[in-house]
Formats: structure tokens, sequence, C-alpha cells
């Protein structure tokens, strides 16, 4: 009797993971037409509930009723309103009502003052890039512990794992599945994709990105952001 036998592919969960990261930078980025489409579409909804299913992990109860509001608007409409309520939340004038940087939002935690890139927190972040091959690209000076490059940084390392895992070994060009916005550089630290990854999730997301999403959830005034926190506490928290 012949059987089939269907390979397994080793890569899948990192790639899931990947997809998650990819969809958090998105959503905590400035607006584009692109999330707003998705959102007026409900196609961010059902992302957002495909990779928390695929994950495993529960979103609150009331995640559908949040978009609620988005139903049957134009997306330019919705570009709107996003627009309106990120500036508001996180860049603000002339401070953010809550702060997208790792480092910022750590020395408020701690009740002491703090700069954007001279703190300890963003200064450990861009070593940790650096060391995993990634800096900024020419002609930007932006701090690389923004919420949403951070969740970039984490796609960037879940791919390579993902190609580690199916090929047998990790691709030796950084530039594989790296963002558009890093210019890589360098090495990974740990020696894997894998170790850099858990890495920087226990020793950076999961430090201050609950706090952060329980501070957007508190502050927002769009359903929108509201969703997403949850998106993001569900899968950090």
């Amino acid at each position: 009797m012949n059987e089939t036998i269907e390979a397994v592919d080793d890569g899948a969960p990192w790639r899931i993971r990947a997809t998650t990261c990819e969809l958090l930078a998105l959503s905590f980025s400035y607006p584009t037409g692109v999330l707003a489409e998705a959102v007026s579409t409900g196609e961010w909804a059902e992302a957002v509930r495909e990779v928390t299913e695929a994950l495993d992990v529960a979103l609150s109860d009331n995640f559908s009723g949040m978009l609620a509001p988005y139903e049957g608007k134009h997306s330019e409409e919705v570009l709107h309103l996003l627009r309106v309520e990120a500036t508001r939340l996180f860049v603000g004038a002339p401070e953010p009502v809550v702060s997208p940087y790792e480092g910022v939002h750590r020395a408020q935690a701690d009740g002491v003052q703090a700069l954007l890139f001279v703190n300890p927190h963003s200064m450990e972040v861009e070593r940790f890039m650096k060391a995993c091959g990634l800096g900024r690209p020419e002609g930007t000076n932006e701090p690389l512990d923004h919420v949403s490059t951070e969740c970039e940084l984490l796609e960037h390392l879940a791919l390579r794992a993902a190609a580690a895992a199916s090929e047998g070994a990790a691709p030796a060009d950084p530039r594989e599945g790296a963002p558009e916005r890093f210019v890589p550089d360098g090495a990974l630290p740990g020696g894997s994709p894998e170790v850099a990854y858990e890495s920087f999730l226990e020793e950076h997301v999961r430090a201050w990105m609950p706090g952060f999403a329980e501070a957007v959830t508190a502050e927002t005034r769009e359903p929108f952001y509201r969703a997403a926190a949850a998106m993001l506490l569900a899968i950090v928290g």
C-alpha cells in the first residue's frame, strides 16, 4: 500500500509570528491608505482574528464591536479619523498623550525624565538592532525604539528564523526578510534569529508594550486604537 507523506514545514510557526508582527507594525505606524482601506473593508479585523487564532491567544470579547463604527465608511474618511488620533496620541503638541518610544515610556513608568535617543533603553535597542544587522536608512534620524519599529525588527527576525527552519540554515544575506526601512550592517546576537527574537521579546517588547497598550486603551478616543491595543496586549501581554 502506497502512503503519501506530506512534508512538515517547520518554518510555518515563524511565518505566522512574522505576519503578526507586520500587522502590529502597520497598526501603530503613522496611518496610511493601506491601513485605512483594511479597516474600512473589515480586512484588518479578519487578519487579526486569523493570526490570534493561529497563535492560540484570545482577544477581548468585545473586539469586533470596537470596529463597528467603521462599517460603511469610505477609506478616506477612516484615514482622516486615524491620522487625527494618531497625531494626538503619538505625536502631540508639545508632547504625545502616550509615548510610542520604549525609552521614554519606561522612564515615565519609573518616574524619571527621559529624552529621545539619550536614555539607556533607547540606546540598548539601537545596539541590539545594529547587532542584528539593522540601522537607519540613509537620510533619516528617527529613534529606533518606536513601537512599530520594534515590531518590524521582530518581523525580520521571525522571517529569518522561518527560512532557517524550512531550509536547514539561516540565510547568509541579512537583507533577506528585512523591512525596507532598515539598512543591514552586521550579524545576529546569540548566533541565531530564534535566540535574537526571544531575547528582544523578553528584554524589551514584554518589558513595556503591555503598559503601552493599556495606556492607549485608557487614552484613545478612536475605536481602532482600542482594538489595536487589544490585539497587542493579547499577543505580548
